[in-house]
């Protein structure tokens, strides 16, 4: 599982672009954890035309990640599933680790 940190300004973004199995049945799905008001998450990905998706494809999925107010810290965990087997362990999963700082200021990699 690969963790990763950013630190965003208030009202800045950071956006994820994370690689599924969509074409085989899996989703991403987030939960927040910490101050899980600190951040908003939305799916951002454009539909890719359906000729050019092959069944058993990757297919990418964009996340935008949105600093809210300054002094949160929040842990977003992505996991990709399959929604008709919950009880089946996700097939990947991705942490991103966000600080949100005073001001705006572009987002950084640590």
């Amino acid at each position: 599982m690969e963790v990763r940190k950013v630190a965003l300004g208030a009202g800045e973004s950071y956006e994820l672009r994370l690689t599924g199995r969509g074409a085989r049945g899996y989703v991403w799905t987030w939960q927040v954890t910490g101050d899980a008001d600190a951040v908003s998450v939305s799916d951002v990905s454009e539909a890719p035309p359906p000729a050019e998706v092959l069944p058993g494809s990757p297919l990418e999925r964009t996340y935008a990640v949105r600093g809210r107010w300054p002094g949160g810290r929040a842990r977003i965990r992505f996991a990709q599933i399959r929604p008709p087997y919950p009880q089946e362990a996700p097939y990947d999963e991705f942490v991103l680790e966000v600080e949100v700082t005073g001001g705006s200021r572009a987002a950084r990699e640590d």
